[in-house]
């Protein structure tokens, strides 16, 4: 029989890495070791992803920002030789999400190469989970604030058509190579309107940049000159999901202004949910769901078998 651990150490080991804390700290905290951690790591991740695939849908987000933030999985790109700079599994990867503006709610996100494909499947899945209705005017049509990477007016259009507005803030620096430790100096920013925005100053892609402090801060594998790096993209995909269900079902942000005061979760604000969730809510929901759908398969696996003695 398989060596599981009890529920009660599976949410400490959860709590643990949701809130910053890598692989090996985790192991030297709870006293658990490094493999059980990573299994429960993968097993809880790609069923945290399932949970999301299953309850972020039907949406109605009026100002999508999408970005781009960067790791690296097992070595860093300009240390790839010979097959390995053709492996779409190693090197440089990018985490691809889309976060509304009002609500904070990371709607979809898409792990991989800084490419058209993962462009293509980040935007596909953003459209799957949308609702649209706009009006003859179009004044209800959401509006997606992107950078300027190329490939996303393309892979926009062939999803959404005319349906949303589009618009691309493109930031310039001074100097941008000069510093590993600071950013640099921004000198300007342009503003363009792609297809149906007739106010440019709407396009913003600020909260989505935020957010990717969020990640960097919550999530080791993307720490910056730090040790905490992903050596299969699998561990990374499974990770990125458990931390985006943990956003956006137990996540309560600071309120500007507000003395530290916190707003309701971003599921809550999009109306996912009517209370507020801990991460034994979230962990008892994805498990349900799991167990939930183990019973469909053995029910069709009987189905089927009774219909081939027929």
């Amino acid at each position: 029989m398989a060596n599981v651990l009890k529920r009660e150490k599976q949410l400490a080991v959860l709590t643990l890495l949701v809130e910053g804390n890598s692989i090996r700290s985790t192991e030297r905290i709870t006293g658990i070791s490094r493999n059980a951690i990573m299994r429960l790591l993968v097993r809880f991740g790609n069923a945290c992803r399932e949970f999301l695939d299953l309850n972020l849908c039907n949406l109605y987000l009026e100002h999508v920002e999408i970005d781009e933030i960067w790791t690296f999985v097992r070595k860093k790109q300009r240390q790839l030789h010979g097959f390995e700079i053709i492996d779409p599994e190693i090197g440089d990867i990018y985490l691809f999400t889309a976060i509304d503006q009002k609500t904070k709610l990371l709607a979809s996100f898409a792990i991989g190469k800084r490419n058209h494909f993962t462009t293509q499947a980040l935007i596909r899945d953003l459209e799957s989970r949308m609702i649209r209705q706009p009006n003859d005017s179009g004044v209800d049509r959401p509006q997606l604030s992107t950078d300027g990477w190329a490939s996303y007016p393309s892979t926009i259009s062939e999803s959404f058509g005319q349906s949303v507005k589009h618009g691309i803030l493109i930031k310039q620096y001074r100097n941008p190579e000069s510093g590993r430790y600071a950013p640099p100096d921004l000198t300007g920013t342009e503003r363009i309107a792609v297809q149906n925005i007739t106010d440019v100053s709407t396009i913003c892609t600020s909260h989505v940049e935020r957010h990717n402090l969020t990640l960097r801060t919550f999530m080791r594998r993307f720490t910056r000159l730090s040790v905490g790096f992903s050596k299969k993209l699998s561990n990374l995909a499974a990770a990125a999901a458990l931390q985006v269900a943990y956003y956006n079902f137990c996540w309560r942000l600071r309120r500007p202004g507000k003395s530290g005061q916190l707003t309701p979760t971003p599921a809550m604000m999009a109306g996912l949910t009517e209370t507020l969730w801990t991460l034994e809510d979230l962990y008892d929901a994805v498990m349900r769901q799991q167990a939930e759908k183990k019973h469909a398969a053995r029910v069709a696996k009987l189905i089927a078998k009774l219909r081939n003695r027929e």
